[in-house]
């Protein structure tokens, strides 16, 4: 008959952009702290907000404790499916506003507050650069591989020693320490713990691609797996390219790197290992004679800026 049977309110707080819990029922089940900010990470964009009575629910849950005692599987769940909304950032900004990050995400938790060179990263804090790798990740339209990497590249400079910050020499080893450890703990897929440990080892390498010769930039593309798995090396650089574009006022700059690693592997990969073989070699004799190989093509494709 057209009239609107509404109890709770609804059509009002979607006209007000409002998400909002409609019963004290909703504490009965801490997995709806995460849905909440999944919402946001959905919704975001379109103006919504959490009722701030919503989020002082949200904040009890959060203090009880409860959600330390969440199944791997379901917050996993609920992580994957925010990474692929457009608004990925602001599922964990959510989480961090209602003091629920660093129940579930304490490696992620730990990344407020840690300062950076300013010269490189303008907005100083490492949480926030996260937060804003991942606003171009979705922008650049990343994979969720792609997007969980971004998400979890700088791990380590949570864990570097205080004394020497803003610097943090070293922090890609010690992130792929806490990424194998995060991981493990949710139950992450292979395929996205491998691209996530690729880029947290390996994006600064990535970054100084335009300055290196063809030996090192060889030996990128070997360790990470550049010329056997031609899609995740594409996840990667982009990966590396939401990193260094997820920066204060520097979001437009370009990624010239991830262009010249494409040129490069693309020499490298026209090394086979028949030469090597014609010539009786064995085992680690074929592996160093193709990275030679590959070095001479790779130079020779970059031409003057790296020579022979």
């Amino acid at each position: 008959e057209g009239r609107l049977i509404d109890p709770y309110g609804g059509a009002q707080d979607l006209r007000d952009r409002v998400l909002r819990h409609v019963s004290d029922a909703f504490v009965e089940d801490p997995l709806r702290v995460l849905r909440v900010a999944r919402f946001m990470a959905r919704f975001a964009a379109r103006g919504f907000r959490v009722h701030p009575a919503t989020m002082t629910l949200m904040r009890d849950m959060a203090a009880s404790g409860e959600l330390s005692h969440l199944v791997a599987e379901r917050v996993w769940t609920e992580t994957r499916r925010a990474l692929g909304e457009p608004s990925p950032q602001e599922y964990f900004r959510t989480l961090r506003e209602c003091g629920a990050l660093g129940a579930i995400f304490p490696e992620i938790d730990a990344l407020f507050g840690v300062p950076q060179p300013e010269r490189h990263h303008p907005e100083i804090d490492t949480g926030e650069h996260i937060l804003l790798c991942l606003r171009l990740a979705a922008e650049l339209g990343l994979s969720e591989q792609a997007r969980f990497a971004v998400l979890v590249h700088d791990l380590g400079k949570a864990l570097t020693p205080r004394e020497h910050w803003p610097s943090h020499v070293g922090h890609e080893k010690l992130g792929a320490v806490a990424v194998r450890a995060l991981c493990e703990r949710l139950r992450v897929p292979v395929r996205h713990r491998e691209l996530a440990l690729a880029v947290c080892l390996h994006h600064t390498r990535c970054h100084r691609a335009l300055e290196m010769r063809a030996p090192a930039i060889v030996s990128l593309l070997e360790d990470v797996d550049a010329l056997r798995n031609g899609e995740r090396f594409e996840e990667f650089l982009a990966a590396c390219e939401a990193d260094a574009r997820g920066r204060s006022g520097l979001e437009q700059r370009p990624y010239a790197q991830a262009d010249m690693l494409r040129r490069a592997r693309a020499a490298a990969a026209t090394v086979t290992a028949a030469p090597a073989l014609a010539r009786g070699l064995r085992g680690p004799q074929i592996a160093a004679e193709m990275h030679r190989l590959r070095c001479i093509e790779v130079a020779r494709i970059l031409g003057e800026s790296h020579g022979e």
